[in-house]
């Protein structure tokens, strides 16, 4: 079997290829150690902090689950804290409160897991993502300004056992992962619900739609999971 890979590399492409394109759908930064400095929310080891237009909508676990429904921009954030932009642990700055214009710092402690051995450091030190007023000035260490708009990387068309439909046991949700790296995706009476890329490595799926997030699965034999379902090969 030969297998493509996808590097955390190649995913940030993909979500920087969406972010230079002006886009308004929300942006989810998660994984990521968050500190709301709002003493009535408290902090997290891991969780989401969800930003729409100017302002941060969301912040807590599990709001990654409603990415894919809701389009939203997925950012990594895992081996970084996420806290606000301007924050003075003495007793001032900022918050994450939900309702707060959404001034947001990435810094990074570690990082991600899957970056390759002896791969340079992401440029800018600590700070790994800035978003101020909901918009993304810092990217992986480096400033947006000016940058042109970048191309998500193609997948390269490798042969796998896994091509072909698979459908979710209520047969309401059925994935078709075509042999040229595409797929489509119907959902009830939704022909086409979804459509995009996908890369697998190993028993790992990964999906690009055209929409502009990231969803994963894991095959294990004849059963795909994925978002929460459970498919099948039809």
């Amino acid at each position: 079997m030969t297998t493509t890979e996808l590097t955390t590399t190649d995913r940030d492409a993909g979500v920087l290829a969406v972010l230079t394109a002006n886009s308004t759908r929300p942006l989810l930064l998660t994984g990521g150690a968050v500190i709301t400095m709002d003493p009535l929310l408290g902090d997290w080891e891991r969780a989401d902090v969800l930003i729409g237009g100017d302002r941060v909508v969301g912040v807590g676990p599990g709001l990654l689950t409603a990415a894919e429904d809701d389009g939203m921009i997925v950012v990594d954030c895992a081996g970084g804290v996420v806290l606000p932009a301007a924050v003075d642990f003495a007793g001032g700055g900022g918050t994450l409160t939900p309702g707060v214009r959404a001034d947001v710092a990435v810094v990074r402690l570690a990082d991600p897991e899957g970056t390759p051995v002896g791969a340079a450091p992401r440029r800018g030190g600590h700070l790994d993502v800035l978003v101020r007023a909901g918009r993304v000035e810092v990217w992986r260490g480096r400033r947006l300004d000016g940058v042109e708009s970048v191309q998500a990387p193609e997948p390269v068309v490798a042969e796998h056992p896994y091509a072909g439909l698979w459908v979710d046991e209520d047969d309401f949700v059925r994935q078709e992962l075509r042999p040229d790296g595409r797929y489509d995706e119907a959902r009830g009476d939704r022909a086409s619900a979804y459509q995009g890329r996908y890369w697998v490595t190993g028993d790992r799926v990964d999906y690009l739609d055209d929409l502009g997030f990231w969803a994963f699965g894991e095959f294990d034999g004849d059963v795909l999971h994925h978002a929460g379902y459970r498919f099948t090969r039809r």
